[in-house]
C-alpha cells in the first residue's frame, strides 16, 4: 500500500530524516518508536507533505504522491492526527466531526458518516455532540481527533502519539479503539512514546535512531538488548 523510499526531509536546512525506507501492506499496524528527536513525527509530516522532503520518493498504491498537496493526500484516503489533538475547542464536537469531512459536499453523506463515527467508535461523543470541544477531557479529544480523521474515510491512518497525557486506563482503551478501527481495513502507522502498551497491537515495530531506522521486527523487538541502548544513549 505504501511505499518510502530513501527518504530525506525536514525543516529548511535542519535534515531530520536520512535515507529511510518503510513498506506499509494494506491492513497492516506499524508503530513507529525511539527516543525524542529520533524523526519519528518528521516521517508521519514527510507523508503528509507537511515538511521539506529532499530526497526519496512516497508511493501510495502505486501512485508518487512526493510532494503531493496535503488535501489531494486527503482525497486518495490518507489522514493525519497530529500529536497534541488539536480540535477547535470553539466548535462544538459535531462542528469539529463536520470539518474533518470537508472534502464532502452532500449533506447526507456527511450526517451518515458522522453517525458510523460516534456509535461504532466513539459512542462517548454522542450525548457531547452539542458540548464545545474545549469543555471535553484530555481522552475525549483524542477520540475527537480520530474521529474527524475517520471522517475522510481513510485508507490510511497516521497517529501521532495518541496516548500523550492520558491516563493508562483511557489510553487502554483508545488503542482497542484503534485495533477496532484497524480490523475493519484501515492501515495505521502510529508515532508512540509508550512503546509497550502500542506495540500489543502492532504488526510490525520500527526502531528510529538520529533520523535512520536503527531495528525492524514484530512484539519481539522489545526484548532486543539494542533497545536500551538506542533509549538510553551510549553510542
Amino acid at each position: 500500500m505504501l511505499q518510502i523510499k530513501n527518504l530525506e526531509s525536514g525543516y529548511g536546512k535542519m535534515q531530520i530524516l536520512f535515507g529511510i525506507n518503510l513498506n506499509v501492506k494494506p491492513e497492516e499496524i506499524v508503530v513507529l518508536i525511539g527516543p525524542n528527536g529520533a524523526g519519528k513525527s518528521t516521517l508521519l509530516k514527510s507523508i503528509f507533505n507537511l515538511v521539506d522532503i529532499y530526497n526519496g520518493k512516497i508511493i501510495y498504491k502505486n501512485k508518487d504522491i512526493t510532494r503531493m498537496p496535503t488535501h489531494e493526500l486527503i482525497e486518495l484516503g490518507i489522514s493525519y492526527v497530529p500529536q497534541g489533538r488539536q480540535v477547535f475547542g470553539n466548535l462544538t464536537v459535531k462542528e469539529n466531526l463536520e470539518m474533518g469531512a470537508f472534502l464532502t459536499k452532500e449533506k447526507e453523506l456527511i450526517d451518515k458518516k458522522l453517525n458510523e463515527v460516534v456509535e461504532k467508535h466513539f459512542p462517548d461523543l454522542r450525548k457531547r455532540l452539542n458540548d464545545y470541544a474545549f469543555n471535553l477531557s484530555g481522552g475525549q479529544q483524542q477520540m475527537l481527533a480520530i474521529g474527524r480523521a475517520l471522517m475522510q474515510d481513510p485508507q490510511l491512518l497516521l497517529l501521532d502519539e495518541p496516548s500523550l497525557g492520558l491516563a493508562p486506563k483511557i489510553m487502554k482503551g483508545l488503542f482497542r479503539k484503534i485495533l477496532e478501527i484497524n480490523e475493519e481495513g484501515v492501515a495505521v502507522i502510529i508515532v508512540e512514546q509508550n512503546a509497550k502498551q502500542a506495540t500489543k497491537i502492532a504488526d510490525r515495530i520500527l526502531v528510529l535512531e538520529d533520523g535512520k531506522v536503527a531495528l525492524s521486527g514484530n512484539k519481539g523487538i522489545l526484548k532486543d538488548k539494542r533497545i536500551k541502548k538506542i533509549y538510553l544513549g551510549g553510542r
